[in-house]
């Protein structure tokens, strides 16, 4: 018998659950190396070439690129054996940083590694957690999610602290060998996963046939529409606040370089402290409501931000809006899960997340004009006030939307009374 939210929450679910400890260590050490190579082909580029707009294209290559492909690396995660797919992609992430490292190429080659490293990634990240509900009960969802959401904010966070460490010491290149390093584990940590049964959807054909599949069931899907939506509007209008922070910390509120890091941080604190309180949980939560606390939550934090009279003011509401962004990042993968059939869910994590990406994108270059032309105050007001009307928005949408079973519930076809294939408790400590 597997633990479960009685048994401890999250912390319980990693310590006794084997199969499950694999696939969390395995992303949150896989998500530490990426942060700390990001830090490092960063100052890379920034001092080999000098320029701002090169550093904007890495991270361009890096992010908004492969997010387009969200769809498209989904497919590929329901074609094939998830297990397979995720060791072949870390093994791949490896080969192509370690090609940075040790061939350290000019710019344009180097955009191309970034950019397959970044594809390799984009497949990956779908299938690692569609297949969480082959692992966990359903009643295990929230807690699940939570950890795996605290491991890697966790691993993003310290990243830049450990790049800071190691670069002195072993300069970019020993860093971007330690993040190959961490694919390297990462593959072999998930190698050990059981094999995870298929669900086969029907009438499959070629790859892009499998994508518009996907993509048709999720245009028929009510609740999939109204959280896929809901959840791109509130990251276009919110995704400002990177930027916006940095602008009222030094101009605004004369706080200095020192009092810009300590908002940005504000909300990865948040964020932690959001998963292991949502980890920690000693019943189940109704997802949508949470769902809908989190876009609330997040919107309102950039708005008040835009109204704080001191960093410290700014600093406490940033490190509430955090908690937000930690409801409705575990209420939506909860809901997915949750109600998605096995053989959608790579698909659907892909088309999501990839419209999330594209939404950061778009909050960038939107964000940057309208802090040109109205300042950082005026631009988290606004964000945040937008964020709000599409958090009301979607609230309505979900109203009209017939709840999903609840876990245990007769007609639930993941009933936490009858284990699946993979509910077992896994293998052994290790």
């Amino acid at each position: 018998m597997i633990s479960g939210v009685k048994a401890g929450g999250a912390l319980g679910l990693v310590r006794s659950h084997g199969a499950f400890r694999l696939l969390w260590t395995a992303r949150s050490v896989s998500f530490l190396g990426d942060s700390l190579s990001l830090v490092a082909l960063m100052l890379h580029v920034a001092e080999t070439t000098g320029q701002a707009l090169a550093v904007a294209l890495l991270l361009l290559v890096g992010d908004f690129a492969p997010a387009l492909l969200g769809p498209l690396a989904g497919a590929v995660g329901d074609r094939f054996e998830p297990r397979r797919v995720m060791v072949a992609c870390e093994l791949a992430q490896a080969a192509l940083v370690a090609a940075m490292a040790l061939w350290t190429p000019a710019l344009p080659a180097l955009l191309v590694l970034v950019a397959l490293r970044a594809v390799a990634g984009q497949v990956f990240q779908p299938v690692s957690r569609a297949i969480v509900p082959a692992l966990v009960r359903d009643r295990d969802l929230e807690p699940a999610n939570a950890a795996i959401g605290f491991g890697t904010n966790a691993g993003e966070t310290l990243g830049p602290l450990l790049a800071a460490l190691l670069l002195p010491l072993a300069g970019v290149r020993g860093v971007l060998l330690t993040d190959a390093a961490t694919f390297l584990l990462s593959a072999v940590l998930i190698a050990r996963l059981p094999r995870a049964p298929r669900e086969p959807a029907p009438g499959r054909g070629s790859l892009l046939r499998d994508t518009a599949d996907g993509l048709r069931h999720i245009a028929g899907a009510p609740l999939l529409r109204a959280v896929g939506l809901g959840y791109f509007a509130i990251v276009a209008f919110n995704g400002i606040d990177d930027v916006a922070l940095v602008f009222l910390a030094t101009d605004t509120l004369r706080g200095g370089g020192s009092a810009a890091g300590l908002l940005l941080a504000a909300v990865g604190a948040g964020l932690l402290a959001g998963y292991a309180l949502l980890g920690r949980a000693r019943r189940p939560l109704p997802m949508p409501p949470l769902l809908v606390a989190g876009f609330a939550v997040s919107s309102a934090g950039n708005l008040l931000t835009g109204l704080a009279w001191a960093v410290a003011a700014a600093f406490t509401v940033q490190a509430v809006r955090g908690l937000g962004i930690a409801a409705m990042d575990v209420a939506a993968n909860t809901l997915v899960q949750r109600t998605v059939p096995a053989a959608y869910l790579s698909r659907v994590f892909g088309t999501l997340y990839g419209a999330i990406g594209v939404a950061a994108a778009l909050a960038y270059v939107g964000g940057g004009l309208l802090l040109d032309a109205t300042g950082p105050r005026a631009a988290l007001v606004v964000a945040g006030a937008a964020g709000l009307l599409a958090t009301l928005l979607t609230a309505a949408a979900l109203r009209r939307v017939p709840p999903p079973g609840d876990p245990g519930d007769p007609g639930d076809p993941r009933d936490p009374a009858s284990p699946g294939d993979l509910a077992g408790p896994g293998p052994p400590p290790s």
